[in-house]
């Protein structure tokens, strides 16, 4: 059904029927986040703009480590990041360091 949308409009469209006020800034949370991450910003810096929490940016960077790369197009999220490379799993070591010490205070 999406790969049948001609134009940025008709997406605009499409998502504005489909979804919330609430679910589409969410989506653009998650896409900001996932920019956010890829350009190796620690998760307070990330929570502190974007107000997200420290689930969705775990979330979000178990997505740009593991997942498909579907985000990239939506996001600007470059490609160096990919699946089982040392890149994704030292960065999300040193993010979950983060988390815990954001927890911690």
């Amino acid at each position: 059904m999406l790969y049948s949308l001609k134009n940025r409009e008709e997406c605009k469209k499409f998502f504005e029927d489909i979804c919330t006020i609430k679910e589409i800034q969410d989506l653009q949370q998650r896409l900001t986040v996932a920019k956010m991450l890829d350009e190796g910003r620690v998760y307070s810096e990330i929570t502190e703009k974007t107000g997200a929490s420290a689930a969705t940016m775990s979330r979000v960077n178990k997505c740009l480590t593991y997942g498909s790369d579907g985000t990239r197009p939506c996001s600007n999220v470059s490609k160096k990041r990919k699946r089982n490379d040392t890149f994704g799993h030292s960065r999300s070591l040193r993010l979950s360091a983060t988390a815990k010490t954001a927890r911690k205070k």
